[in-house]
């Protein structure tokens, strides 16, 4: 072992002591870093690769490949996929990335959304924040969490490919038509960046998929080729998208 590995091995070994992994849910001591404990992890919903092929939601019950949604109205993006279902575990993780600040959450989230991306030769473009908001918050989740995941997968993130060329106001709340025309004609893809590129746009919340929608109208546009969306969380129950 070099001198160098066994300086980073012990000093490894020195911060678990003095600041050891913490669940990122409730807080108690864990065994790894960005690992959910004992209690939480039974309470998170996990989606992984399985449910609709389209969407990702999960089919419970049927032998189906598509749901009844995405039969009837095909979505703009090709595949759409969720790491954990949306709840109050998982809906606080992403208030505390987006709100609190807790920034190492967004390496959290992208463990267990980097298994998700499928096959090679893509690129990924985080959803992004207009410029006042992008202003008064700092950052941008997404992009945090689109850097993570592109550095555990060796891919490429171009975190300008996608503009906000609208302020919209908060979704939250919104029902989803009152969404879609928030975000209708919300972004602007830069065809440079894009153009014949598979996509893999990276959010932190999927709920009725305007905004995604919206990016992906935008990056079709600009001559991108498949497009794809993972998100940390998704809303599997509809009640859930008025929290």
């Amino acid at each position: 072992m070099s001198t160098s590995s066994l300086t980073r091995r012990v000093a490894g070994m020195v911060l678990d002591f003095a600041l050891p992994p913490r669940c990122p849910a409730c807080g108690v001591i864990t065994d790894e870093l960005h690992a959910f404990c004992a209690t939480c992890w039974p309470s998170i919903h996990f989606l992984g690769d399985g449910g609709c092929d389209t969407c990702g939601l999960p089919l419970e019950g049927t032998e189906a490949d598509r749901c009844g949604r995405c039969l009837a109205e095909p979505p703009k993006i090709d595949r759409m996929r969720g790491a954990v279902g949306y709840d109050d575990v998982t809906r606080s993780l992403a208030i505390r990335l987006k709100y609190g600040r807790k920034v190492a959450l967004a390496r959290t989230m992208a463990k267990y959304l980097a298994p998700l991306l499928k096959g090679e030769q893509v690129l990924i473009v985080p959803v992004p924040l207009h410029r006042g908001r992008l202003w008064n918050r700092g950052f941008n989740q997404a992009q945090l969490i689109a850097r993570e995941v592109a550095r555990v997968a060796h891919a490429p993130i171009a975190p300008l490919a996608l503009r906000r060329v609208k302020r919209t106001p908060s979704l939250r709340g919104l029902s989803g038509r009152q969404r879609r025309q928030a975000v209708r004609a919300a972004f602007i893809a830069d065809p440079a960046q894009v153009s014949g590129r598979r996509i893999v746009i990276i959010d932190d919340v999927l709920t009725t998929g305007s905004t995604a929608d919206s990016c992906a109208q935008a990056l079709r546009k600009a001559g991108a080729g498949p497009i794809e969306l993972l998100s940390w969380a998704r809303v599997v129950r509809p009640v859930d998208i008025m929290r």
